[in-house]
């Protein structure tokens, strides 16, 4: 490949400095003179092509009727920048192109503190008391999730008393999600973006999906993990604003979810703050300099 013919090749952007999400859609990503472009109605009398600033999103969602070309999916991969193919409106993920970074630290530390049933506990405990702001004296996992939903389900009543929104308790029907009221729903697309970006901020570290420390079951455990961290602070200050807005203004929740997302994401440095936790958590100022890890949280 020529030098410079995908871009310059020093030009990598940290996660911790990008805008979060873009989403594209009915058109064609493709690449021209080194940059990557959006191409949308080819084949009508008024064209138009956008270009994308690849090296300062950190994911590009790719919506329905949308073609991507293999020199835009060298760029992205050059430049560490994710992509994923999503149904309407960006609520629903099929497949993302992986990030490939070129370190290891990071999994070996998750994968020592994971295998170590006394460590796994100790990293737990550490994560409820980032959440809950006390470390509680508890080491059953079922016994500190039961004082954590007691205390999200209070603040659920003051988040929507806050807003203003009539609230009778979390309600989600995964076989009919537009079935419950509008702050549910809000719910459900401000936790499916948050969690998107905790996988953004897992892949970009190289850390180990599967391996979570609070959830345990799924493929994603510790992008779940990380996401929760934020329910209070990014995922409910989301959705109860968008929900207090959907009584405003004649627009889609999830909508309005999207748009309050990428704003909060800007604002807060959503993406840089998971990176940073997930370092916190893993405890890897510790590695290498030989400080112990047995310590509790």
């Amino acid at each position: 490949m020529l030098k410079g013919r995908l871009g310059l090749e020093t030009a990598r952007i940290p996660h911790a400095d990008r805008h979060g999400l873009l989403w594209l859609s009915r058109g064609e990503l493709g690449v021209v003179d080194g940059c990557l472009h959006f191409q949308r109605g080819r084949d009508t009398p008024t064209p138009t092509v956008d270009q994308i600033p690849h090296q300062s999103v950190s994911m590009i969602l790719l919506g329905p009727g949308s073609s991507v070309t293999q020199d835009a999916l060298r760029l992205l991969a050059r430049h560490g920048t994710l992509m994923a193919a999503v149904g309407e409106d960006g609520v629903r993920s099929y497949t993302a192109l992986p990030l490939l970074p070129d370190r290891s630290d990071v999994a070996r530390r998750q994968a020592e503190l994971w295998g170590n049933p006394r460590r796994r506990i100790s990293v737990a405990r550490h994560m409820y008391a980032l959440r809950l702001g006390e470390v509680l004296p508890h080491r059953d996992l079922d016994t500190l999730r039961g004082i954590e939903g007691a205390r999200v389900k209070n603040f659920y009543k003051l988040m929507a008393a806050k807003h203003g929104i009539r609230w009778e308790g979390r309600q989600y029907d995964r076989a009919d999600p537009n079935a419950a009221d509008l702050a549910n729903q809000a719910i459900n697309h401000a936790a499916t973006a948050v969690q998107a970006a905790a996988a953004l901020a897992v892949q970009s570290l190289a850390a180990l999906p599967p391996l979570g420390f609070i959830h345990e079951d799924s493929g994603q455990s510790f992008v779940l993990d990380i996401a929760d961290l934020f329910r209070d602070t990014v995922t409910l200050q989301i959705a109860f604003v968008a929900a207090e807005r959907a009584e405003q203004v004649d627009e889609t929740i999830d909508r309005l979810v999207r748009r309050e997302a990428a704003a909060v994401f800007r604002k807060q440095q959503v993406i840089g703050g998971m990176i940073d936790r997930i370092k916190q958590v893993l405890r890897m100022e510790e590695v290498g300099n030989g400080a112990g890890d047995d310590r509790d949280s």
